[in-house]
């Protein structure tokens, strides 16, 4: 069997190609990427490498050709109508080269009412595979745990968690679990050829209270919850480009759209997701 992987060096790529490589041999693995220099590093280690662009059709026939089962993980972008058409080039990819199964790596704001700037292409997806023809299956990201590390010393040096969610609760998984049930999806057949579509998440969620109360369990330092509003948090990240698109995720959360919380990972895996606590602990440098 032969298991390409779209995106293969960005963060949840290189741990999709780490988890799929404890179940099948690294030859089994192909991994298409825009640039093949990021994954030189892969390449040394047996990795097969192709070169795959979104908008080059000819380059992702190349890359799709002769794949077993492809495991989509998109571009980040928050253009709804570019990611769209990033999708459907990659339909038609896989069509022309064969390719019989999808893993499609995709996320919770999905529902007709969330304002999530891009819930559109989220909502479109499922409907658009269940037309597609493939043996597919969808799993969802709830929100990554993985960027709250980083967010941390701000957070300290605020005093605060700010996310503007009021007494809603948020879902999260870490990238690390992530890729875990993602590769053993794409492994067993009964588990993705179905059209199934799973939500990872840790086994409980967290309002902001109790978010922060972890956070200062973990690093020793006080860290409260004081949500500003949509329109400051916005302005407060608009510099990094992306404070609008944050801002729209959270006010899905604070209409309580990204808090359900599943069993899926401990039945995709045969075990529990490591919890926030746990994962904070194990991450945090003080």
């Amino acid at each position: 069997m032969k298991y390409t992987i779209t995106g293969a060096t960005g963060h949840l790529g290189r741990e999709v190609t780490a988890a799929l490589s404890k179940l099948t041999d690294v030859k089994n693995i192909r991994l298409a990427v825009r640039n093949p220099q990021k994954a030189a590093g892969f390449a040394a280690e047996g990795y097969e490498v192709s070169r795959s662009d979104y908008y080059d059709l000819p380059s992702m026939v190349e890359a799709f050709t002769g794949t077993d089962v492809l495991i989509y993980i998109p571009s980040i972008t928050y253009n709804v109508g570019k990611r769209i058409e990033e999708f459907e080039n990659s339909l038609a990819a896989m069509k022309e080269a064969g390719v019989k199964h999808l893993v499609d790596v995709s996320f919770m704001a999905d529902q007709a009412s969330n304002p999530f700037q891009m819930s559109g292409y989220y909502a479109y997806l499922p409907a658009r595979l269940a037309s597609s023809g493939l043996n597919y299956s969808v799993v969802k990201n709830s929100l990554y745990a993985d960027p709250l590390v980083p967010y941390l010393p701000e957070l300290i040096e605020r005093g605060n968690v700010i996310y503007p969610v009021g007494d809603q609760a948020m879902s999260f998984i870490s990238r690390k679990d992530s890729a875990e049930a993602i590769a053993n999806v794409a492994i067993r057949p009964y588990l993705r050829d179905k059209g199934q579509v799973y939500l990872l998440t840790q086994e409980k969620n967290y309002n902001m209270i109790e978010l922060s109360r972890i956070m200062t369990e973990v690093t020793g330092k006080k860290i409260g919850y004081q949500p500003v509003s949509l329109e400051e948090f916005a302005d407060i990240y608009r510099s990094e480009g992306d404070g609008d698109e944050l801002a729209s995720m959270y006010k899905a959360a604070a209409m309580g759209l990204m808090d359900e919380v599943t069993d899926d990972f401990r039945r995709i895996t045969g075990h529990g997701p490591q919890n926030m606590k746990d994962f904070l602990t194990e991450n945090y440098q003080k």
